[in-house]
């Protein structure tokens, strides 16, 4: 029996679909509270810094998704970049760790909208929520793709009508927004801890790299995809929060677990569950893509012989069910780790330190492989150097700075956890370093 291999199923327009689904329910449905917290009515200034250091990081993974359009992309990235097996397993350990627990975290903001409908215990809603939508995932791509392009219709609807809404009511509801940095309780440092918060609902652009073997024409495709989907995200973002504050006052958006549902309550009374019904659409949507792709990150890695090999077994209906059962309980282990403000901050640590690899290999690889077909250039260079590569690895270290140190703690124990397994399985004789190069 011929061995089963990912179907390449999806265009541009789907590809764009996937990356905005993945950004915006992610962020602005569960976290928009969460970040107003502590940058007041400056949110959207915390929207805007995330989304200059989404564009540097972003425009450098569509140089490499150019060069090598492949499943677990980070590890191949870095593999071709710096040729050490360790260092490539780290680096794709954590983005996988980043994308189940990101599963976790959307799924609990599906639970706060659930709870706010219709009650319920928050952790068995986001629980049920992983399960049906790994049960997709299982279906296949084309399947996927169909519940994607529904919900990222209904999503972007509802943050549309959240823009006008509050461009209609903007001082009509007694809220006087102020929009500077003065308005945010905390100041600067207020603004820029928002960020290391809200930074997640960035989160998204860079796995549509990992999903390459299914996408035609990948090395122009995924390119465009990614700048298109953040560039529609983030302007989206900005006049949300915007938006938002100016509706109900950051104060109430601070406490409220279905902060946007709250915002279009206050404008027009009693239609809070039309937003909330589309919010269940959005994230619901976000958890189905962060579970695709965590599973194909396992999948890649089995593929380049780093994980055993079942992980890259491929049914009859084209996807790989021991990575997706895999990544299922992974996430649903995520749930009872701690609330959806720690698990957020434990996902952007982790994002960054990827980030600031991916940047660095975009640099190495143009010294390595200068020759190498580039279907797309980040732009702005000095020589072979890509100063945007460079400003990403600057601001991305920079966040670290922001960030609490029980949340380096637990980083930490993440990074000793995909250790052991790296010497688990290099003693085993499967890694990849043992048997060769990858394949390009």
């Amino acid at each position: 029996m011929a061995k089963q291999t990912l179907k390449r199923t999806i265009g541009l327009f789907e590809a764009t679909l996937y990356g905005i689904g993945i950004i915006l329910g992610a962020g602005i449905y569960a976290l928009v509270g969460a970040g107003a917290a502590t940058a007041g009515s400056a949110l959207w200034l915390s929207f805007l810094i995330g989304a200059i250091i989404a564009a540097c990081t972003g425009l450098s993974y569509a140089e490499l998704a150019s060069l090598y359009p492949k499943e677990a992309a980070e590890y191949v990235y870095t593999k071709h970049a710096f040729g050490k097996a360790w260092l490539s397993f780290m680096v794709q350990w954590t983005m996988v760790f980043v994308t189940t627990v990101s599963a976790g975290v959307v799924a609990l903001g599906f639970a706060g909208y659930w709870s706010f409908l219709f009650g319920g215990s928050l952790l068995l809603i986001a629980f049920l929520l992983l399960f049906a939508m790994s049960l997709l995932n299982l279906l296949g791509m084309k399947d996927s793709a169909r519940y994607n392009d529904l919900s990222s219709f209904l999503e972007v609807s509802g943050l549309v009508g959240v823009v006008v809404l509050g461009a209609y009511f903007i001082g009509k509801t007694g809220v006087v927004p102020h929009l500077s940095v003065s308005a945010s309780p905390f100041g600067w440092g207020g603004v820029m801890a928002a960020t290391t918060v809200v930074y997640f609902a960035f989160i998204g652009f860079e796995n549509l790299v990992n999903i390459s073997e299914e996408v035609k024409e990948p090395r122009k495709t995924i390119p465009k995809a990614l700048l298109w989907s953040l560039a529609i995200s983030t302007v989206i973002y900005i006049l949300v929060s915007v938006a938002a504050v100016s509706l109900v006052g950051w104060e109430r958006l601070a406490q409220s677990k279905a902060p946007l549902a709250e915002a279009v309550e206050q404008a027009i009374p009693g239609s809070s569950w039309v937003l909330a019904v589309i919010a269940l659409f959005a994230t619901s949507n976000t958890v189905l893509i962060l579970l695709i792709v965590a599973s194909r990150l396992l999948y890649g890695l089995a593929s380049n012989k780093a994980l055993p090999s079942f992980f890259g077994f491929v049914g009859a209906r084209g996807t790989p069910p021991y990575a997706i059962g895999s990544v299922f309980l992974l996430s649903s282990a995520a749930l009872l780790a701690g609330g959806i403000r720690d698990l957020a901050h434990l996902v952007d640590l982790g994002i960054f330190s990827v980030y600031i690899f991916i940047n660095a290999a975009v640099i190495a690889l143009r010294y390595r492989e200068p020759l190498a077909k580039r279907e797309f250039r980040s732009p702005f260079t000095v020589g072979k150097l890509p100063l945007l590569a460079l400003l990403g690895i600057a601001l991305n270290v920079g966040m670290l700075w922001f960030f609490e140190p029980r949340i380096f703690a637990y980083g930490a124990g993440l990074l000793a956890a995909g250790m052991a397994i790296y010497a688990l399985f290099a003693r085993w004789g499967g890694m990849e370093g043992k048997r060769g190069r990858i394949k390009r």
